[in-house]
C-alpha cells in the first residue's frame, strides 16, 4: 500500500485507526480457548468487528513469538485473513527491530518479502545503530519503514531527551537524519501520545511524515490533543488503541465491544478531521 493509498483509505473511512492486535493468550475469553486456534479465533473476530471503523491492524509480534511455533502459526493464520482485506486495511509488523546490515536483511524478508509468509505492508524498527541498520529494511516496493522517535513510556525520559553538542535531543536527532534514509513515501515515525506536547515539534522537524501514534485509550493519551498538533492536510498519522479495543469486554459478547469502541473511535477521529484537515 502506497502513500496515496492510505491517504485514500483513511479519507474514505474518515477513519486512522489502527488497531493493536497485542492478542495475549491470558486475556482472551476463556471460551475461545476450546478453539484449534484461540488467538487466531480471537484475531478474527476482532477483525470482522473492527474493519469498518479500521485502515491498519499491528499485530504485536512478542505476543505470537512468546507461544513457540504455535504462536507463529497463530500469526501467519491472521495475516493470510488480512490478506483478505488488503485494499481496506494496511497491516504493521510491530517487530522494533534492527541490527547490523546483513541481520537487517533477514528480519526484513522474515516481515516484508512479499513472497514470505507474513508480507506485511510495514514495520516497526529501532534505529539507534544507524543507518546501515535500518537501510536494509527499504528495499521492498511500496514497503514502509517505521522508525521508533518518541515513545509513550514512562522510561522514553531516559534518553530521548538527552541533548546533543548542538542542543539537539535524541528524538530530534533521529526525526532529522533518518529522514535522508526514506522518504515520506516509506518512512514513518513512533510518536507516542501521551508527549503530545511535543508534536508541534516534531511536525517542524517531519512536516508531511506519517506518524504511528500508540498510547490513546488505556495509557491515557489525548487523541484531541494529537489531532490538534499532529494533523496534516493528508491526515498523517495512524493512531493505535489496542486494549481498550480487544479486551472491552472477556464474555462472549467480546467481538460486539470491539465494533462499539472502534466505532465510538471512528467517530471522534472523523471531528478531527474535518476539523484539522481542512485548516
Amino acid at each position: 500500500m502506497n502513500r496515496q493509498d492510505l491517504i485514500e483509505l483513511i479519507k474514505r473511512k474518515q477513519s486512522f485507526l489502527c488497531v493493536g492486535l497485542d492478542s495475549d493468550i491470558n486475556k482472551i475469553p476463556n471460551h475461545l480457548l476450546e478453539e484449534e486456534d484461540p488467538i487466531f479465533s480471537f484475531n478474527k473476530a476482532i477483525i470482522d468487528a473492527t474493519l469498518p471503523y479500521t485502515v491498519a491492524y499491528k499485530p504485536n509480534l512478542a505476543f505470537y513469538e512468546s507461544n513457540g511455533i504455535k504462536g507463529l502459526i497463530s500469526l501467519k493464520k491472521t495475516m493470510d485473513y488480512l490478506a483478505k482485506f488488503s485494499n481496506e486495511c494496511f497491516t504493521i509488523a510491530d517487530a522494533k527491530r534492527g541490527d547490523i546490515g546483513n541481520t537487517s536483511e533477514q528480519y526484513a524478508k522474515a516481515f516484508l518479502d512479499p513472497e514470505g509468509d507474513f508480507n506485511f505492508d510495514s514495520m516497526t524498527i529501532a534505529p539507534y545503530m544507524g543507518e546501515d541498520s535500518v537501510k536494509p529494511f527499504t528495499i521492498y516496493p511500496n514497503k514502509w519503514i517505521i522508525l521508533l522517535a518518541l515513545t509513550s513510556n514512562k522510561g522514553a525520559n531516559d534518553f530521548q531527551f538527552r541533548k546533543d553538542e548542538n542542543g539537539l535531543s535524541l528524538f530530534e536527532d533521529v526525526l532529522i537524519k533518518s529522514q535522508n534514509w526514506g522518504n515520506d513515501g516509506n518512512l514513518m515515525f513512533v510518536c507516542g501520545a501521551t508527549q503530545a506536547t511535543m508534536f508541534t515539534r516534531i511536525r517542524e522537524l517531519a512536516p508531511n511524515s506519517f506518524l504511528l501514534v500508540p498510547g490513546i485509550g488505556a495509557q491515557g493519551g489525548s487523541l484531541e490533543e494529537v489531532s490538534k498538533y499532529g494533523m496534516t492536510k493528508d491526515c498523517g498519522m495512524l493512531v493505535n488503541s489496542s486494549r481498550a479495543i480487544i479486551f472491552a469486554d472477556n464474555t462472549k459478547n467480546f467481538a460486539l465491544r470491539a465494533n462499539e469502541e472502534a466505532k465510538k473511535v471512528q467517530k471522534e477521529m472523523a471531528k478531527y478531521m474535518d476539523t484539522y484537515m481542512n485548516e
